[in-house]
């Protein structure tokens, strides 16, 4: 179909105003029999085709992010995503490549979004849908109540902002040194910072607050507030500055009574401060026994509901693939909307109106979160509700099996840096300014100096240092500039401090022209990845940052090999024992007369290409091993043989889960991780549950006090026996900080044991 003209695009618009006006998304969603309804949506479904947002949607990993203005699709740049306006509406896509190309579309509603807005938002989140082959899961979220899916997208939290398109606002202006907004962050797990009024009285004692002023930006931080609550507020913080302001802001952290002059200015005379309240609304993450099933039809010719079970557990064998059905678990504010393969095509269509029109028939809160599943690309939270799930091809359990949906394969469309001037919103569609074949200069941070490092060397580097990349493009005729400032885990405080320095130094010097961004080991974005022409990066233990200059390597080498659910890979050098090998993932080991390429039954044909690159690093040709296969000498190398992590639940890809378990509002409560967990969400001052399928462990933090020592233990049985699934009977671990078994650590990778040798929050001040 040829891409639209402007009398077509003139066309669609009026005819999407009639539809959103008879849709009313946000708190009047239309009867599923509407025929008026389903006539616009044919005719809308039959030209909207050939969107040109669709036209990039899903073809590199990662999230894109489009807000609803004037009844369209428009990109928001990626240094932008995880700001939203209250009163907007947006449509996002998330991309995963591991193990099988998945993906989630999400349709977020703001509290203030006109009904217009969120009836273009559901349309167009339709349409994208059917687009790409029905495939995706869908899902309908609501402001402060986002699904733990959604949350896991924004690790350094996401911020609400007063104002929105119907209001005549426009996007952040990127450097604004006029900014006067204040944010009041709360969460521990899920960061959440809303835009309140100025004044005095919006503070309290038990939170965190950001005062941006544009030029200086202050958190805040209320006298009973926490240090990991406080450690969040800070990675939120830094997060403005570097992606808002491009680095070039100002960030320090005030304590409640010794505010500086700049916030007396703005805020006025200080009032006395409200005292610390607990959490209005609590986040109740333990399962749930409850559920119903109902089958929704329209073989009559008008949509129908039958109650096929009252209550969880279900039997896979009641949902037939002729139609459609509703799992109700409203009373966790959940709904999901399954779609068989062989449904009709009204039926399918017509999802999320039905799941819409089932909330407000039952009187559930606007609120609640809709879950849009096609066969075949079930969620955990959906498998949970079976008793006996089995994905295809797959014979383990149900809680073992966590497989997303497949969709045809697109091939990836190629990134010209030199039509980039052509299209306005290529870059924030492919979040990559260029294809990354622009000039490329690195520096480490040695001694307070920049010290160039080897071209050669380019794609390497140390976790004990800090280094600069200034990257160079050009775009339109233009020379435009990057500085990546990458701190590595284990660098030290002055190499910090010394990197900051250097990256103003060297942005001076260029005329303030580059933008800045700020990496953190790990955290890597798409574009930074992308300057390495393929290749993993390589983070090698040790540094300069040690008496005597740089780190010796060591005579026996072991690099682990993982690519993320974005499609990033790289390999972390860990302590060369069997206790790090890890039945998922690539290992590449180095002795003084040997290399070996170590394959777990569960790693990825993508990482042995990575590990590739690892191996030619090294030198010579790898010997390759087989898990369960190894010779002697691979075992004599690692120091004998040993346990490592042989979880089969790894191998089949279980959506693991960690929650924290807490009493810090006041009553013991559990809070899910959002996305892809790492060691540095283990508080230190709470109690962890990771729940890995077939066995649940208890993480207790060195601060955590008795209440949650003592209490966690009946949380974790409850967790257990109230599972919809019906699993009864796991084993429940309980381990304490600084004494992890394999099977637990096996869960993150590059495990540090001496991270808590430091305080994590005096780490992240050093980067204030």
């Amino acid at each position: 179909v040829a891409p639209l003209v402007p009398v077509q695009v003139s066309l669609i618009s009026c005819l999407l105003k009639l539809c959103v006006h008879s849709f009313k998304a946000v708190h009047h969603p239309p009867t599923a029999t509407h025929s008026s309804w389903k006539a616009l949506c044919c005719v809308f479904t039959a030209i909207m085709v050939t969107h040109k947002e669709f036209e990039t949607a899903g073809k590199v990993p990662g999230l894109q992010v489009w807000r609803i203005e004037n009844l369209d699709l428009k990109p928001i740049p990626k240094n932008l995503h995880g700001s939203f306006f209250t009163g907007d509406a947006y449509i996002l896509l998330y991309t995963s490549n591991a193990p099988v190309p998945s993906y989630n579309i999400h349709m977020w509603l703001g509290d203030e979004c006109s009904l217009d807005e969120g009836g273009a938002a559901a349309i167009f989140s339709t349409q994208l849908d059917d687009f790409m082959g029905g495939k995706p899961v869908q899902y309908r979220e609501t402001q402060k109540f986002e699904s733990t899916t959604f949350l896991g997208y924004f690790k350094k939290g996401i911020t609400y902002k007063r104002g929105g398109v119907s209001s005549g606002f426009q996007h952040v202006v990127i450097n604004d040194i006029n900014e006067k907004r204040l944010l009041h962050v709360k969460g521990r797990r899920a960061i959440r910072a809303t835009e309140v009024e100025m004044i005095w009285s919006s503070f309290n004692q038990g939170d965190c607050f950001i005062i941006d002023l544009g030029k200086d930006i202050y958190q805040w931080c209320g006298s009973e507030c926490n240090r990991f609550e406080r450690l969040k507020a800070s990675q939120l913080a830094i997060s403005i500055r570097d992606n808002e302001r491009n680095g070039r802001a100002k960030l320090q952290m005030v304590e409640e009574g010794c505010e500086p002059d700049a916030v007396l200015e703005v805020l006025g005379p200080k009032t006395k401060i409200a005292p610390a309240t607990p959490d209005d609304e609590k986040v109740e993450t333990l399962n749930k026994k409850k559920g119903a099933l109902y089958m929704i039809s329209d073989a009559s010719g008008s949509m129908r509901e039958e109650v096929v079970a009252q209550t969880s557990p279900f039997k896979q064998a009641m949902l037939s693939h002729e139609e459609c059905y509703i799992l109700d678990n409203g009373m966790d504010r959940n709904i999901f909307v399954w779609k068989g393969s062989k449904a009709n095509t009204a039926e399918r269509k017509a999802a999320l109106a039905a799941g819409q029109k089932f909330i407000k028939d039952r009187g559930y809160s606007d609120k609640t979160q809709i879950q849009v599943i096609p066969a075949g690309a079930e969620t955990t939270l959906f498998k949970q509700f079976f008793s006996d799930w089995r994905d295809k091809n797959e014979t383990t359990g149900p809680t073992k099996a966590y497989t997303m949906g497949r969709i045809a394969k697109v091939d990836q469309v190629p990134f010209d840096a030199s039509t980039l001037h052509q299209s306005s919103t290529m870059a924030a569609q492919h979040s990559m300014v260029d294809d990354g074949s622009g000039k490329v200069q690195i520096w480490r941070v040695e001694g307070g100096a920049k010290v160039p490092v080897d071209p050669s060397n380019y794609g390497h580097f140390f976790g004990g240092d800090c280094y600069l990349i200034l990257y160079t493009y050009n775009l339109g005729g233009r020379d435009m500039h990057i500085i990546y400032t990458w701190w590595g885990q284990k660098c030290t405080q002055d190499e910090l401090a010394a990197s900051a320095f250097l990256t103003v130094k060297l942005d001076d010097s260029m005329g303030g022209s580059p933008v800045q961004v700020r990496v953190t080991q790990g955290q890597e974005p798409p574009h930074l990845m992308s300057l390495f022409k393929g290749k993993p990066m390589i983070i090698h233990s040790g540094g300069t940052s040690r008496k005597g200059g740089q780190t010796q390597a060591s005579s026996t080498r072991l690099f682990h090999i993982r690519t993320s659910s974005s499609g990033n890979t790289r390999a972390v050098e860990v302590l060369a024992t069997a206790a790090s090998l890890n039945t998922n993932d690539v290992f590449v080991l180095k002795t003084t007369s040997a290399l070996f390429m170590w394959r777990g039954t569960g790693a990825t044909d993508e990482e042995m290409k990575a590990a590739k690159h690892v191996e030619m690093f090294l030198g010579g040709n790898a010997t390759p091993v087989a898990e369960g296969k190894e010779p002697a000498d691979f075992w004599s190398a690692l120091g004998g043989k040993a346990e490592y992590q042989t979880s089969k639940t790894l191998q089949s890809c279980i959506k693991t889960r960690l929650f924290g378990c807490s009493n810090k509002t006041g009553n013991l409560s559990v809070e899910e991780v959002p996305g892809d967990f790492t060691q540095s969400d283990l508080a230190t001052d709470d109690v962890m549950l990771l729940d890995s399928g077939d066995q649940l462990f208890l993480w207790i933090g060195n601060d955590a006090n008795e209440e949650e020592r003592n209490g966690t233990p009946k949380l974790a049985k409850e967790y257990i026996e109230t599972d919809p699934s019906g699993r009864r009977g796991i084993p429940i671990t309980t381990i304490k900080q600084g004494a992890e078994p394999l099977t637990f650590i096996g869960w993150f990778q590059g495990w540090d044991p001496k991270m808590w040798d430091t305080d994590p929050l005096e780490r992240i001040r050093a980067r204030f």
